[in-house]
């Protein structure tokens, strides 16, 4: 029994129980909302959600792949700071300063060669997004300055400043957005376009995979990252350790931003006709990143299949209209998985929790016949004891017996 307790801790089979609880959990409350808003066509409208992007054929799963990019990205960003104890939800601004970033170098730097325009312009993406996401974790570690305030703040502020940069460098006044980037700023293809017969799929869901396998190598393979997650675990005994906690509390900020600035640049850079708006409002990659971070508990290869799954949702979504439900409906359809989504974490607490019960009530019962067999065996050999101690007596009587007869005869 204890064995498969570790198994249930070590192989992280409980977090994906937990996973599937929360998705299901959302399913069914999505199925409620479609039986109260159309009760006829909601079974038909649920199957389509669950079909995905696989109704579809190879153009359906392109879909899914494109969407789950940027997000996958973002969720990254965001499990890589719950990593190391910080929360980055400031994902958002430091997505919409990538995207800025790498339409700029996209546009304006056309002086760059045609093969290094497109890798130039996504690293000028994760720098935009590591500054941003260098100043909470500076007020955190030189202020102690909550990073979930200071990141919001710098959502809003990273906004208005994008907006402002657009309209004074690459606006385009009869659109109210950016200018389209040059051909060479566009991620190549590598024939994917043509494998899954859609033309917004590109090399970004390589680079989105190469991304998981680094960050996971960094966390569990490596001594900095070590180091990170044992700042965020405790920070008084890091710091009694020697390590330097307020250099892994930017650095790990710094890292994040990044993670969510080339998800911008993977996604402005994709040659769909993705452009960026001047508009008020906050990018949803990154709050959809925290959403996938928490589904997927925060592990790289977690978040890779939670962001598919999102992705893999919201092409079902679009579908669904075929059956007269308005957008609004789809929206909040996926809203409350995504929602439910947040409580994986408790599921994994209650799943933990039920095992041990379990596992201590069979090993309570265990103890139990173990103290019993043990009770009888001492009470076998007590008898045997006494029945070794009365035979004594009789046998010495019975040879005093023989050598006092033995005599007499003498």
């Amino acid at each position: 029994m204890e064995k498969k307790h570790n198994l249930l801790e070590f192989k992280g089979i409980s977090s994906f129980i937990s996973s599937l609880m929360a998705i299901a959990a959302g399913l069914l409350f999505g199925l409620v909302i479609l039986l109260i808003s159309n009760a006829k066509d909601a079974f038909p409208a649920f199957l389509t959600i669950l079909v995905g992007g696989f109704s579809q054929g190879s153009r359906g799963i392109g879909q899914v792949i494109y969407y789950a990019t940027p997000i996958i990205m973002t969720g990254l960003s965001v499990g890589f700071a719950f990593k190391t104890g910080l929360f980055n939800i400031g994902a958002s601004g430091q997505f919409t300063c990538g995207a800025f970033a790498a339409i700029y170098i996209g546009i304006k730097w056309t002086f760059i060669p045609p093969e290094m325009h497109w890798l130039v312009a996504l690293f000028g993406a994760m720098a935009a997004g590591a500054v941003w996401g260098a100043g909470p974790g500076l007020l955190k570690a030189f202020f102690n300055v909550n990073e979930v305030i200071t990141s919001i703040m710098m959502n809003y502020i990273g906004m208005y400043l994008v907006n402002m940069t657009i309209v004074k460098t690459v606006y385009d006044a009869l659109k109210n957005q950016s200018k389209p980037v040059a051909k060479s700023a566009i991620l190549p293809k590598a024939g994917l376009d043509k494998l899954f017969n859609t033309g917004n799929l590109n090399i970004g869901i390589l680079i989105a995979v190469l991304a998981v396998i680094i960050v996971y190598i960094i966390l569990q393979k490596t001594t900095f990252g070590y180091e990170l997650k044992a700042c965020g675990s405790n920070k008084n005994a890091s710091r009694y350790a020697g390590i330097n906690e307020k250099k892994s509390i930017i650095l790990s900020m710094v890292i994040a931003g990044a993670l969510s600035g080339l998800g911008g640049g993977l996604l402005y850079l994709s040659g769909s006709g993705k452009y960026l708006q001047v508009l008020d409002i906050l990018s949803p990659e990154g709050f959809s990143g925290i959403s996938v971070a928490l589904l997927g508990m925060s592990h790289p290869i977690g978040i890779l299949f939670s962001g598919l799954f999102i992705a893999h949702l919201t092409v079902g979504g679009f579908n669904i209209q075929l059956y007269n439900f308005v957008p609004e409906v789809i929206d909040m359809i996926i809203a409350v998985i995504i929602y439910c989504g947040a409580f994986a974490l408790m599921f994994k607490q209650l799943i933990n929790r039920f095992f041990t019960r379990t596992i201590e009530g069979t090993a309570g019962s265990g103890e139990t016949v173990i103290q019993s067999e043990q009770l009888s065996s001492a009470e076998n050999n007590n008898i045997d004891n006494l029945e070794d101690t009365e035979l004594k007596p009789v046998k010495d009587e019975e040879t005093k017996h023989v050598e006092s007869d033995e005599k007499e005869e003498f």
